[in-house]
């Protein structure tokens, strides 16, 4: 047989920044080979590193298309901060799904029953957490396909994929920029005043210097986000994440252990707080579910973590993955129903409504326990509220210097990126001030993120896989969606209702 003709790849433009945050260059797609780790001989055809998006494999003979598997990718990929890098793996995945899917949300879960009670809050809460972990398993196999060989690296190309561009940007894009910036914005309010009561706990009363105000303390913590921020992608912040998942672990279980150990406070009882008529109290548990939904966070960035690892035929992506999610869940599942529990049964019905658990701990135990604890925890917070920012706000950092590399085709320059970054921070930071009362909006923003965790997985596996109709997979994901869509709508409506009734307290540019 003729010695297939050598041919040259194009030289692919690649920020320096691969190649010094990597712990594998083996592991990257530049230099990934169909058997993962060897080097092509010299007289076979090498691969093409990078694909164009719009190119037919529709003719080429079938160990041709078979060597191109998923390797279809769009050569702006190596540019931009989410798929810079591909050298993730199954311990990376762990710390991002880790760090974004628990946090400070976890602390408000027992105001959640006690509106639900012990019976309905404990099946709400399982419900909810098996649901979404099957909804993420849904994700995790949808990410890269194998009879066209594309990878879809983020929440929102799935859906573009699978609806339209027309349908996705209309059901997904407000939804998934919500959870991000929003997410972001109430990050740096929350993480702002934890860092002021912080600075108060260890001041103690013997503090004479002039204490800063609140706004001062969210351009603190903003200033030291967007410090953080300049590290070029997602894999570059995998240590960042481990930080963040630890501190969470250790915040969550802390408070749940202390308020074991200080016992039920006097006058506590279990009775679920309802309204008088039954349309109060339908919507009153409506809000319930919704403030369980707001404490599983994270799906729309589960595709783009799943986007730093190297696939191929014989080492798909999802396998990694998919371990990675087992023992973040395993984690996440050891904090939230502990916290539940335990903070329901020691605080009942005087749990209080904004901030849960950490409002609790400082309202009733504050001279019971030594102020290092108390120090620790707030620190803690703090910590994990600029970790989980670095996480959330990369899909907005890829998406805005995506705009520059379609335009430009080349990849952003260190300034502009790091205008971008310092620009993006400093807009959550502005909305924060101008809209302190964000963080008590758990239920509402449960409701809004809710179809993007619960639904739109469902739909997308049904577009993407066309089971045969009327079987088990078929019947679940209709179900499963169609209730997610519709429960979405009364959790919002329903939100929206209790907020008018029970007030926020809604004061722009005046955070306290």
């Amino acid at each position: 047989m003729a010695e297939t003709k050598e041919i040259k790849s194009p030289p692919v433009s690649c920020p320096p920044s691969q190649l010094q945050y990597s712990p594998s260059l083996t592991r990257s797609p530049l230099l990934h080979s169909e058997n993962e780790d060897t080097p092509h001989p010299k007289n076979k055809t090498p691969r093409m590193p990078f694909t164009p998006p719009r190119f037919n494999l529709t003719p080429l003979a079938s160990p041709v298309r078979k060597a191109l598997k998923l390797t279809k990718l769009d050569p702006q990929d190596a540019w931009l901060p989410i798929t810079e890098s591909r050298n993730g793996n199954k311990y990376y995945a762990a710390f991002h799904t880790l760090c974004s899917g628990i946090g400070i949300q976890a602390l408000v879960l027992p105001v959640a029953f006690t509106i639900l009670g012990w019976t309905w809050g404990i099946i709400s809460l399982t419900i909810a957490f098996i649901w979404q972990l099957y909804t993420l398993w849904l994700l995790v196999h949808l990410h890269e396909s194998r009879e066209d060989g594309v990878r879809y690296n983020r929440y929102l190309e799935l859906c573009f994929a699978t609806f339209g561009e027309k349908w996705g940007k209309l059901l997904a894009l407000f939804p998934i920029l919500y959870l991000s910036a929003g997410t972001c914005t109430t990050l740096i309010i929350i993480g702002g005043s934890t860092a002021r009561t912080f600075y108060e706990i260890v001041c103690g009363e013997s503090c004479t210097s002039k204490p800063m105000t609140t706004v001062e303390w969210y351009l603190v913590f903003t200033c030291v986000a967007v410090v953080l921020s300049q590290l070029p992608n997602l894999n570059s912040i995998a240590g960042v994440s481990l930080i963040g998942a630890v501190t969470a672990v250790g915040y969550c279980t802390s408070i749940w252990v202390i308020s074991v150990a200080q016992g039920t406070l006097p006058g506590v009882n279990y009775n679920p707080v309802r309204g008088g008529n039954n349309v109060e109290k339908t919507l009153g548990v409506l809000n319930a579910f919704g403030i369980i939904a707001f404490a599983f966070r994270g799906h729309n960035l589960i595709l783009e973590i799943q986007a730093t690892m190297p696939s191929s035929d014989k080492h798909p992506s999802h396998v990694p993955m998919w371990k990675g999610v087992k023992i973040a869940y395993t984690l996440i599942a050891a904090c939230l129903f502990p916290v539940a529990i335990a903070g329901y049964w020691a605080y009942g019905q005087l749990i209080p409504a904004n901030g849960g658990m950490l409002t609790a701990l400082y309202q009733f135990h504050s001279h019971d326990i030594s102020r290092f604890v108390l120090a620790l925890t707030s620190f803690s917070v703090v910590v994990n509220c600029l970790c989980s920012f670095q996480i959330y706000s990369m899909p907005i950092f890829d998406d805005m210097e995506s705009k520059y590399t379609k335009k430009m085709n080349k990849p952003c320059p260190w300034w502009l990126r790091t205008s971008i970054r310092i620009f993006s921070g400093f807009v959550s930071f502005f909305v924060g001030v101008a809209t302190p009362f964000l963080a008590s909006l758990a239920g509402l923003i449960g409701g809004v993120a809710l179809p993007v965790t619960l639904a739109y997985p469902c739909f997308m596996w049904l577009k993407v896989k066309n089971p045969k109709k009327f079987s088990v997979m078929w019947c679940i994901n209709w179900f499963l969606g169609t209730f997610g869509i519709g429960l979405s709508g009364l959790l919002i409506g329903a939100s929206i209702y209790v907020i008018i009734e029970t007030g926020v307290k809604v004061s722009f540019f005046n955070p306290k």
